[in-house]
């Protein structure tokens, strides 16, 4: 009976043994999402108006009024070196000074822009260089001292440059990835959004009360690499749906 009894055990835990391994080969053996498209894009909402996208593509195809793009003070290399920064065939900030015959390098390089936290400047590319009619260059300050909260003052900046260029859409390239910062893909996304639309509902106000004049934003689309688009988007929607409540 003894004998029975430890057969029997034995044999239950050879089972349990062999159900797991199977369970471990199937869970191991199923295939990762396949990451998105580039071209890929999809309306997340709207807020006062404003059609909210995101679309995989970079900075340097895509085409818009006005782009956006975002870069630290220089360090030497900084958007080549990868790692940190991302591999030249996916890295967005490369492409942008590709397109520009190396400029953005030596505006940065040269001290011209420095990229100081919220400085700005405006290019008309060449045409044919790139899509964009225009490229707003907002700087970050230091890389070491970055913070997601800036984001949010990104966003305000580009809003209100965008509103006094009269354009009626733009898009927008945070580029974090690209230099080399692992930065909170969610929240960096949701401050942007967050921080536009605050200064666009100021604008409105002084619109209401005659005190300025302007054409209004149809849409606002945030660029993101094949491996943040996901996450990028779903961050946005969430707080989107938050609005709503």
């Amino acid at each position: 009976m003894k004998n029975s009894i430890t057969k029997l055990f034995r044999l239950s835990i050879i089972t349990i043994a062999i159900v797991l391994a199977g369970f471990s080969i199937s869970y191991a053996q199923t295939p990762a999402k396949p990451l998105p498209a580039v071209g890929t894009s999809v309306i997340l909402g709207q807020i006062d108006g404003v059609k909210i996208s995101a679309t995989v593509q970079s900075p340097s195809n895509q085409q818009t009024p006005l782009q956006v793009i975002c870069v630290f003070e220089y360090t030497e290399g900084d958007i080549f070196n990868s790692p940190p920064a991302l591999p030249r065939n996916v890295n967005g900030l490369v492409h942008v000074d590709d397109a520009l015959k190396g400029i953005l390098t030596e505006l940065r390089k040269s001290g011209q822009f420095a990229g100081h936290a919220l400085e700005t400047i405006l290019i008309t590319p060449l045409a044919g260089s790139m899509p964009a009619k225009r490229l707003l260059i907002i700087g970050l300050g230091d890389r070491n001292k970055f913070n997601a909260e800036l984001m949010n003052r990104v966003g305000s900046v580009e809003m209100h440059e965008a509103l006094r260029l009269g354009v009626s859409s733009y898009s927008h390239a945070s580029d974090l990835k690209d230099a080399g910062i692992d930065s909170p893909t969610d929240s960096v996304a949701v401050n942007i959004v967050k921080g536009a639309m605050e200064a666009y509902k100021a604008e409105n106000f002084l619109k209401d009360h005659s005190l300025t004049s302007f054409q209004p934003i149809d849409q606002i689309t945030l660029l993101a690499g094949p491996a943040f688009f996901q996450v990028s988007s779903e961050a946005i929607k969430v707080y989107i749906a938050t609005l709503k409540k």
